[in-house]
């Protein structure tokens, strides 16, 4: 059987009917008690981005994030944007060698954080207010 878009659609469509149709007995039944979801089974969630705790507490994001308290001292309509993502990279340069790794690539992952770190202090303010602020923000709730 060769499926074709309304073919297609039409496997969706009672494939959605068959799932919410066992989902739900039919009227005047009622609902036996599912059995509990092990707890090995239920879903978990996993970060990504590897070990962050060891660059929230590297020196460089450190400097980065009081390099951004700098860049907004005088308010974020005076934000110089060039000389924040000068700075940003030069730490990021250094922050790369300190863990032997190509400041190229460094530069390269980390080349749009500057930018998007001025947007969001602009909309939000408080997240200068602490370096946990900042590492949510950054980094994500921890």
């Amino acid at each position: 059987m060769r499926l074709t878009l309304p073919r297609l659609a039409t496997l969706a469509a009672g494939l959605a009917f068959a799932t919410a149709a066992a989902a739900h007995p039919p009227i005047g039944q009622t609902a036996s008690t599912p059995p509990a979801t092990p707890a090995a089974t239920a879903p978990t969630t996993a970060s990504l981005q590897g070990d962050q705790a060891s660059w929230i507490n590297d020196p460089h994001m450190h400097a980065f994030y009081d390099a951004t308290v700098a860049a907004f001292a005088n308010g974020p309509a005076k934000v110089d944007q060039a000389a924040f993502e000068k700075k940003a990279h030069d730490i990021f340069w250094e922050f790369a060698i300190s863990r032997g790794a190509s400041p190229q690539a460094m530069e390269e992952h980390l080349k749009l954080i500057p930018d998007q770190v001025v947007q969001i202090a602009k909309e939000d303010p408080k997240v200068l207010a602490s370096y946990h602020n900042f590492v949510e923000a950054v980094f994500g709730p921890q």
